[in-house]
């Protein structure tokens, strides 16, 4: 009798436990191949499931473009000697008479110094008036003046310095060696060389962002492009103000890869297969290659394009799925671009799920038959 209650114990125990592995479940990183494709549209569920193709591909290469406008790209290049509001001049006048307008008496000349180009670009003479320095050179206020004294006093000699140019600056912020306010001078009207006068940028090169903001326009380029594109290499103007950020963009690696994190961008794009290197590639003991989701809320032209249909209104969850065993799987993945806040997901495979199940019921049978044989 007492053997048959032993048995029946342990009988009772086995059920017990293959219930509990049953409805319980057993603990994982998220949902399986299956339950992904069960909650797409097709079956009611609320995101689009989509197999990567060599169209889907061709759709969803999108890489963030980034460049100056026209006006930014146009702007010709200041002249060193321009003169600008906020600048000092010094003058000196010869007059060719014995009593001088503007000296005293006998005087071969008189020096005006530290004469303020006032806001608005003008500056004041006694005799000439006021007149408008901001915009030309040196030589060409020189002129000017000429001729308006000229109808004071005959033929005076003019010569016209710039002694400083606090007015034509910009600002530099953010990763670069020197941040400040630095003046536009003849080798550094333009914006590689004004951010080598600040010591270059301070992050890595491939990924920094260079902002200019002129005004009410902005525009950003990625700091490599300066050498790639000379023509982004754009004329520098007064208060410009220059910002080098490190790129921001990031996507998630979840599921039965060898790491599970938030992974920031390391070049300007990335692919799938890049991405899954990343994070140390798929864990050969768990990841299913033919379960590699890419999920995004796709925006809605691109969703139109990949699910063929005009009636999409709005950003469309989408989830794509690569198969790494299909003959151009690796190909499909090493082409399919990886973009900001994109989830990559890797299912483990059901050979996996099945040894967890024989583990854990083979692991608790071993704590049942111990319990069991305490009832002995």
């Amino acid at each position: 009798m007492t053997s048959m209650a032993s048995r029946g114990v342990r009988l009772v125990a086995l059920l017990l436990v293959v219930t509990l592995v049953a409805n319980c479940g057993l603990p994982r990183s998220g949902p399986n191949r299956r339950e992904l494709f069960a909650g797409s549209v097709q079956r009611q569920g609320d995101a689009f499931v989509v197999a990567v193709n060599d169209r889907v591909l061709r759709a969803t290469a999108l890489v963030e473009a980034l460049g100056f406008s026209d006006s930014f790209v146009d702007a010709a290049q200041l002249g060193s000697d321009t003169i600008r509001p906020g600048d000092t001049l010094s003058l000196s006048i010869w007059e060719n008479v014995t009593d001088p307008l503007l000296g005293p008496q006998g005087a071969p000349s008189t020096v005006l110094e530290e004469v303020q180009v006032d806001g608005a670009g003008f500056i004041f003479i006694p005799y000439a008036g006021r007149v408008r320095a901001a915009g030309n050179t040196p030589e060409q206020l020189r002129e000017i003046l000429t001729r308006n004294l000229d109808e004071q006093t005959p033929d005076p000699q003019i010569i016209v310095r710039r002694l400083a140019g606090n007015g034509s600056t910009v600002s530099l912020a953010g990763a670069v060696g020197a941040q400040g306010v630095y003046p536009i001078e003849r080798p550094t009207r333009t914006l590689s060389a004004m951010l080598a006068a600040a010591g270059g940028v301070t992050t890595e090169p491939e990924i920094a962002r260079v902002t200019v903001v002129r005004g009410d326009h902005r525009g950003t380029i990625w700091f490599n492009d300066l050498y790639n594109n000379p023509a982004l290499d754009i004329a520098l103007r007064a208060n410009d103000r220059i910002l080098v950020e490190e790129d921001t963009r990031s996507f998630t690696a979840l599921g039965a890869t060898s790491s599970q994190t938030r992974v920031p961008f390391e070049t300007q794009s990335i692919s799938a297969i890049e991405a899954i290197a990343t994070v140390g590639g798929l864990n050969p003991s768990l990841a299913d290659p033919t379960g590699v989701f890419v999920l995004r809320n796709e925006p809605e032209p691109i969703a139109r394009q990949v699910l063929g249909r005009d009636d999409i209104t709005g950003a469309q969850r989408v989830i794509y799925v690569l198969d790494l065993t299909e003959p151009n799987g690796m190909f499909q993945a090493r082409d399919f671009v990886i973009r900001d806040q994109d989830t990559l997901y890797v299912t483990v495979a059901p050979f996996a799920q099945w040894n967890q199940v024989i583990s854990a019921l083979t692991g608790t049978l071993g704590t049942a038959g111990s319990v069991a044989s305490l009832t002995e």
